[in-house]
């Protein structure tokens, strides 16, 4: 079953009535309705609005024909925005803009703390957690805490066992890539 969080789905299900009436006072009602009734709940649906504009490829449907269009681009992969100076390709103004910074090197979030700067609110919101000491992602095999996610994935293949990265060099295997990285600049620079 597919969810489409932007749509009315319709509802029709038996359900359990057993909330206690209360009157205007806030009293319970001692009235002869019974308790668990049950009451059946017909399929209802809120009628589409005038001027709706909808996706060519899923449900989705807005009143704005720029939001329909930039939605849809997210089925056809069509990239109209290019940044000027290494000709990369986005979706979205939104996510050119966002790329600029790269070439401008501006950092607009800033840490309150230590005055860090970063290009991307969420990676100020990820480093914050340095100060915190926040730990939001757990091992579901020893229950050991990370700060962030690709530290917990890379934590997880030593239960495994698993080393995916191999040095065609010398034949040494790695757990993470950045031990990988490092070994290779090390040794067969």
């Amino acid at each position: 079953v597919l969810y489409f969080p932007c749509l009315v789905s319709l509802i029709s299900s038996t359900v359990l009535a057993k909330a206690a009436f209360r009157d205007d006072v806030g009293n319970k009602n001692n009235s002869s309705s019974p308790r668990n009734e049950r009451v059946e709940l017909q399929p209802t649906t809120r009628p589409r609005y005038e001027g709706m504009y909808t996706c060519k490829f899923c449900p989705y449907s807005c009143r704005s024909l720029s939001h329909v269009t930039r939605h849809e681009r997210t089925h056809t992969g069509e990239k109209p925005f290019r940044c000027s100076v290494c000709e990369k390709a986005f979706a979205f103004i939104a996510d050119l803009r966002m790329h600029m910074r790269t070439h401008t090197g501006e950092k607009p979030f800033r840490c309150e703390v230590c005055q860090k700067a970063f290009a991307k609110s969420h990676q100020l919101l990820i480093h914050k957690r340095v100060h915190t000491g926040e730990k939001p992602y757990r091992c579901g095999t020893c229950e050991k805490e990370f700060s962030h996610k690709s530290s917990l994935l890379c934590h997880e293949t030593s239960h495994s066992g698993e080393r995916p990265y191999k040095c065609d060099a010398c034949g040494n295997t790695y757990i993470r890539r950045c031990d990988f990285d490092s070994h290779r600049k090390r040794v067969h620079k």
